[in-house]
């Protein structure tokens, strides 16, 4: 395992950049772009609040399909770090996403470990570069599962 200080922060500027401009433009398209890019999983758009701030956030994510949900990794690149985005779950669980052109209330758990251990196996195969992020750090990718809510 190779441990970075911050594999990551180097390069954050561009990235958080990249990251903003692929979630305005899926949300300008109203999700006719962005929801499948050349060469990558399909992505949705996390609609959460802050933790501490409240404030709405959009959060472009990869996701795998799961049965009728939808699978999204905290890999946050490999950085020691989890994802703010992770932290705001844990504080408020019912949320929205936006896949493709379809906008759907979410409620978001963690995996418990026994599922987490099946899902990070099926993950892996299915988003390689998890795998390869998960190799940059010793922390354990929360694993979130976004099932639709009634009504």
């Amino acid at each position: 395992m190779i441990e970075h200080p911050d594999p990551v922060g180097r390069n954050l500027p561009v990235r958080s950049f990249l990251r903003q401009t692929h979630a305005a433009l899926y949300r300008a398209t109203g999700g006719r772009v962005g929801h499948h890019v050349p060469r990558h999983p399909p992505m949705l758009l996390l609609a959460h609040l802050g933790a501490r701030s409240r404030k709405r956030r959009i959060t472009g994510l990869t996701y795998m399909p799961y049965g009728g949900s939808f699978v999204v990794v905290g890999s946050n690149g490999g950085s020691p770090r989890s994802p703010g985005w992770a932290y705001n779950l844990r504080a408020s669980p019912d949320v929205e996403v936006q896949v493709g052109r379809h906008k759907i209330k979410v409620h978001a758990r963690e995996a418990g470990e026994d599922e987490r251990q099946r899902l990070w196996a099926e993950a892996a195969r299915y988003h390689p570069a998890w795998g390869l992020f998960q190799q940059r750090t010793r922390r354990a990718f929360p694993i979130v599962i976004l099932t639709p809510r009634r009504g």
